[in-house]
């Protein structure tokens, strides 16, 4: 029996390991959460192999816990790639540890099914190691989490608000890294923001979920103004009851809102630009977001200032109302006040961080993460360094508010950006905000890679048990590749698909030996497991600057072809990933548009392959729409029905589609197969109930139709587009704002030049 299930999962894991070897996220508790979850299913990984070798054998009961346990490592991967700074930091660690929970209870029950069936078959000599995996994801267990605080939290407040355990709210600021007063509004603003999409996907559990952790947030604010002492002068603390509930900060003007609740002007209006329509300290909804002066808190106020002789911004405290407050705000609001000691719980010294220890040398950054003592083979735990090539642009990240791919980018691998691919894409309609880097940045991150080689080159002297290669195995596993028979090439095909998993300098080395000619080869394998190994090792080469080039003039573009158009979905999957990568040089892009049969397979993909198929072809297909002549060959290939099919919310893909939308409009073949495809409707839709990001690109693609077409203007206004568009342009991002006003401007002078013709 083939154990299809525990192919799959070990296609996960290896996913999800490549995922974590290039994502940025510098949030401590998360990274210490997915090194955890990284070294439990490494554990378990070694016995997935044994049971796909048949040393092991299998049941049905395995297969259930392995599809299990793929679903979580899926989610794992899903949370990964979704994960920003911007995000709630306390959401996102309650779901991390909640993943790592999930993998740990299901790789414990695999690892005792596979305990039993070693057991019972006489021909299996691998019941020493299974049980020893069991015995150490038993007694794994992360200790001093930050769920273990919130729980404790949570479980007295429903008891009593008031009597919550200030140690654990302490511990959960201070591991939070809520420093400043800025850092808790952002932290009480991306909660609201959970809150609302929880409430969009209709999940009660989540739901749940984030009611309580808002209530949370809203005893650690009411927590800090009783605890924390902000002064204004030595000596002198601000009294809570003139501090703004929602910042903590001095309220310079205050003002009042629908639910009667007093806040600081400059706060509460950003609370409510960011979309947020209920009180912040009431959760009432509020019916109208006028914000009414408190003269009589602003006098008192004042007051208190003139007594105790502190001048803040002269004039500052007695504007009219609709007057500028942020000169106030920058003389005081926005600055950290000083704490007393009472309230920094020696933060310098604690023995927790809101930051990763970092670092630097040579290129490299050293991450540490506490690893329990069950998972060391020591008798106490110890910190495990990993290691990071160091570039100024970070070579791979997946950080969705800096990569440049963050628009439409959710595989794996997510390469690094020249300066030229950030030039274009800044200047793009449907790209990321980000600031250009300086042009030295790409070199620099090639330098470190040919410094990585070289130092690898002369310093390695045998395959060591990290993985590191020596150059005389290198030339055996090509040999294999090349003259083998295809049993061994796809051993060769499958050791450099695991040796480049992780390992820089190994991509860069097999890289150089001559091992991307012979992979090409065994794309056209009739074998679908070895051709899988091929194109996924090739992926992985793929990762590395130095390699990119070398991959397409060996002639990769037709053999990744012919995979989209005969492998299994995995294989597919890693050969759209793989144009994906390729496609960040320019030079690639104009390569692979140049060949209409590669832009035809992934738009065949894009319209009929898995959900992660569609996925990968989607962001294949954004990087080679930069390319102003690869526009029209995607609109030839008919992807813009599958694009506007894609929009539906349920189909999970809105943003991506619309990315890639938002690329096409600027071509006139474009915009006429949005609108025949009948994607009018739908785009209005996503700017009305779209994410921030879609919002925004779905209005751009409307204001290009509405700019070139007064038909497609009026087909805009006749789905209703004004009401969406009047609350994206008071709500929404900066861009979106601007692509809104831009429309509604349009509107009002199609509008007035109409009723100058007909009174003419």
């Amino acid at each position: 029996m083939d154990p299809v299930p525990v192919r799959c999962l070990l296609n996960s894991i290896s996913r999800y390991l490549h995922l974590v070897a290039c994502q940025t996220i510098r949030f401590n508790p998360i990274q210490t959460c997915i090194g955890n979850m990284v070294l439990l299913l490494k554990l378990l990984k070694p016995l997935l192999d044994e049971v796909v070798d048949c040393k092991i054998p299998s049941d049905d009961c395995l297969y259930k816990g392995c599809e299990d346990l793929d679903s979580v490592v899926n989610q794992a991967r899903e949370f990964l790639e979704d994960w920003s700074p911007k995000l709630s930091k306390l959401f996102g660690v309650f779901q991390c540890e909640v993943l790592l929970g999930k993998v740990q209870t299901c790789s414990l029950e695999i690892s005792r099914i596979l305990l039993q069936l070693s057991q019972s078959s006489p021909e299996t000599s691998s019941v020493q190691s299974v049980e020893r995996c069991v015995q150490e994801i038993e007694s794994f267990k992360q200790e001093g989490t930050l769920m273990e605080h919130m729980e404790n939290a949570l479980r007295d407040q429903k008891d009593d608000i008031a009597s919550l355990d200030n140690n654990h709210l302490e511990s959960i600021i201070q591991m939070l890294g809520l420093i400043s007063n800025q850092d808790l509004l952002k932290e009480s603003i991306a909660v609201e923001k959970e809150r609302i999409r929880s409430q969009a996907s209709k999940s009660k559990e989540d739901m749940e979920q984030t009611e309580q952790l808002i209530e949370l947030v809203l005893c650690i604010r009411e927590h800090m103004l009783k605890t924390e002492f902000l002064e204004v002068a030595k000596g002198i603390s601000i009294p809570p009851y003139f501090r703004c509930p929602l910042s903590t900060e001095l309220m310079l003007d205050p003002v009042i809102v629908a639910s009667g609740q007093t806040f600081d002007r400059t706060s509460i209006k950003k609370w409510l630009d960011n979309g947020l329509a209920v009180c912040p300290r009431t959760r009432q909804v509020l019916t109208h977001q006028e914000l009414i002066p408190n003269y009589t808190v602003k006098a008192m106020i004042a007051s208190w200032l003139e007594a105790n002789r502190i001048n803040i911004a002269a004039n500052s405290c007695h504007q009219h109302d609709g007057g500028d407050a942020s000169s106030m705000a920058n003389n005081m609001g926005s600055q950290d006040f000083n704490r007393t000691e009472s309230f920094r719980f020696s933060l310098r010294s604690s023995s927790f961080t809101s930051r990763s220890s970092l670092e630097t040398g040579n290129g490299f950054e050293k991450l540490k993460i506490n690893v329990p003592a069950s998972l060391c083979g020591e008798s106490q735990s110890k910190d495990l360094e990993i290691f990071e090539l160091l570039s100024p642009g970070q070579s791979y990240t997946h950080s969705r508010s800096e990569s440049v791919c963050s628009v439409v980018s959710s595989v794996d691998y997510v390469p690094s950006v020249t300066h030229e691919t950030e030039s274009i894409l800044g200047n793009h309609q449907s790209s990321s905000e980000m600031s250009p880097k300086k042009n030295s940045e790409s070199s620099s991150n090639v330098n470190h890679e040919h410094s990585a080689a070289k130092t690898y080159e002369c310093s390695v002297q045998d395959l060591d048990g990290s993985g590191t290669m020596i150059t005389s195995h290198t030339i055996k596993l090509v040999e294999d590749l090349k003259s083998g028979s295809n049993k061994v090439k796809t051993a060769a095909a499958a050791e450099i698909r695991h040796l480049t998993i992780n390992s820089i300098e190994n991509r860069v080395h097999i890289g150089r030996c001559g091992a991307i000619t012979p992979l090409l080869s065994l794309l056209y394998s009739e074998e679908k497991l070895t051709q899988e190994h091929a194109v996924t090792a090739l992926l992985n080469l793929s990762i590395s600057e130095l390699n990119k080039a070398m991959i397409v003039e060996a002639g990769a573009i037709e053999p990744l072809v012919h995979v989209l158009n005969t492998g299994n979905d995995r294989a597919k999957e890693n050969s759209a990933a793989s144009l994906f990568s390729l496609s960040v040089l320019q030079v690639n892009r104009e390569r692979i548009g140049q060949s209409n049969a590669a832009i035809q397979a992934l738009v065949n993909l894009l319209g009929k392959g898995t959900f992660r198929g569609k996925k990968d072809a989607a962001s294949a297909l954004f990087n080679l729409s930069i390319t102003h002549d690869n526009k029209a060959r995607i609109v030839q290939a008919k992807a813009v029905k599958y694009l506007v099919e894609l929009l539906d919310p349920d189909l999970d893909m809105v943003d991506k589609a619309v990315a890639l939308l938002a690329n096409l409009s600027a071509v006139g073949e474009g915009r006429q197969a949005i609108v025949r495809e009948g994607g009018i409707p739908l785009l209005v839709e996503t700017v009305d109930l779209g994410s921030q990001r879609g919002k925004e690109n779905a209005a751009s693609v409307l204001l290009q139709l509405c700019l070139n077409s007064p038909k497609f203007c009026t087909l805009v206004l006749q789905e209703g587009a004004i009401p969406p568009l009047v609350a994206l342009s008071q709500s929404g991002t900066q861009r979106a704002k601007e692509k809104a006003q831009q429309l509604l401007s349009h509107f009002r002078n199609q509008r007035d030049a109409r009723m100058k013709k007909g009174r003419s």
